[in-house]
């Protein structure tokens, strides 16, 4: 199995350097899985996607994107769909920088 280097992103905790894709993904947290899981497929069901966000998890849309944000910074969510984490973090980026450059006047 390849070796992933992880580093931690938040302050005092234990970076995870040399532990196995494996058992990062084994530490990501249930609720962490369930918001990715459904970050990948949501679209394949009906109706809108917060609605389906209260119905699943029980909390507001804003809440939902605050917990996916924070769980795609995460090497463990890495670890467990690097795709998909690759990805929002991709999507994530651009609107970011997107954002700033219409607060500088900067063309998009």
């Amino acid at each position: 199995m390849a070796e992933v280097l992880a580093t931690s992103f938040a302050p005092g905790r234990v970076g995870a350097v040399g532990s196995s894709a494996r058992d990062l993904a084994a530490r990501l947290d249930e609720r962490s899985r369930g918001i990715l899981d459904f970050e990948r497929s949501w679209w394949q069901g009906g109706g809108s996607k917060e609605r389906r966000i209260r119905e699943r998890f029980g909390i507001s849309a804003t809440r939902y994107h605050q917990l996916l944000t924070r769980t795609i910074d995460l090497p463990e969510a890495l670890a467990y769909d690097p795709m998909l984490v690759r990805r929002l973090r991709r999507l994530r980026d651009a609107r970011r920088r997107k954002r700033l450059a219409q607060r500088l006047g900067l063309p998009s």
